[in-house]
């Protein structure tokens, strides 16, 4: 007889919980039933569960905070194994509840998400990034290395798209095996956490157009970067020829600059043919109607930011 597992989608179910999806196919290979857990704040009594796993991906969300009813309970993910200490996220290996090889590989359970999920694959090829940011956590849990971890066909089987997560796929050894595959597969892909532009050169750069892109999305997280970041851009908009709607970049505010210079970040992209889109680091203690809001709602929104020139006459 299979065990009762229970899943619980700590952050909720706004976005797809990549490590549930496996663990849930994982499961039903063995023959075990999998559910959603429901919580028993209800009142409702029902048998323990033989397992319930636990997983979440941002640290500030709240953890679940009512009983759990089961024989053995397993939490991980970023949530839970990033801490903060002398200003730097550092990756706690007991906390974290890493997937052992045989559920790390195995094609994720896409039914736990149909509506998020419709005929759209995500996943990882790549993991790591040689950056070492202060406001990122990757290299605190993935390493200060760039490597491919995947074939596409682990998580991709005829999707029409696909949501690349990968860190920093361009900082690979084999980012032309990648990009290759992608292009192969013919679906539309979406570099979703940002292709590293200072590391791209025309090489990359022809090979990229040879996918089909959706979007493609770089990060302007440094302003003291803009020497380097800037030229890249440009040149980069002048090869491709893409519209701002395929070309996102995402500005990282109130880790280490000034409004002003999150604002002439804002411009520059934006005269150059970018989408930018500010990102508030530690938003949950930047309060409502403080500045850095109003300027994420400004440039997010897009219709007003296009329509409205200057921040200072944003209403």
């Amino acid at each position: 007889m299979g065990k009762r597992i229970g899943l619980i989608d700590v952050d909720g179910h706004n976005f797809q919980n990549i490590p549930l999806m496996k663990i849930s196919a994982w499961h039903k290979k063995q023959g075990d039933s999998v559910e959603w857990y429901e919580q028993m704040k209800h009142g409702f009594p029902f048998e323990p569960l033989d397992r319930v796993y636990m997983s979440k991906v941002f640290s500030f969300t709240p953890d679940f905070e009512y009983y759990v009813n089961a024989d053995e309970v397993i939490k991980g993910g970023s949530g839970y194994c990033i801490e903060l200490k002398d200003g730097r996220e550092v990756y706690n290996a007991e906390k974290d509840g890493q997937l052992p090889p045989e559920i790390e590989h195995i094609y994720p359970d896409y039914s736990l998400y149909p509506e998020l999920t419709k005929d759209t694959a995500y996943g990882f090829m790549s993991r790591g990034c040689p950056r070492g940011c202060n406001f990122c956590h990757v290299e605190a849990k993935e390493g200060r290395a760039a490597k491919k971890v995947a074939d596409l066909p682990e998580f991709w089987n005829g999707q029409k798209y696909i949501k690349l997560l990968d860190p920093n796929p361009v900082a690979c050894r084999e980012w032309r095996d990648i990009f290759g595959q992608l292009q192969q597969s013919g679906a539309w892909v979406d570099f979703t956490q940002g292709l590293d532009i200072r590391l791209m050169t025309q090489e990359k750069i022809a090979e990229l157009m040879k996918i089909k892109v959706e979007q493609v999305h770089f990060a302007w997280g440094n302003y003291e970067d803009k020497e380097i970041i800037v030229p890249k851009l440009k040149e980069f908009a002048e090869i491709t020829e893409w519209s701002r709607k395929k070309m996102s970049v995402y500005v990282l505010t109130n880790f280490n600059t000034t409004l002003e210079q999150d604002l002439e970040r804002v411009y520059t992209l934006r005269d150059m043919g970018y989408m930018p889109y500010v990102m508030i680091y530690d938003k949950q203690n930047v309060k409502r109607g403080n500045e850095l809001r109003r300027l994420q709602r400004w440039v997010n929104s897009k219709i007003g930011f296009y329509a409205c020139k200057k921040f200072e006459d944003f209403k």
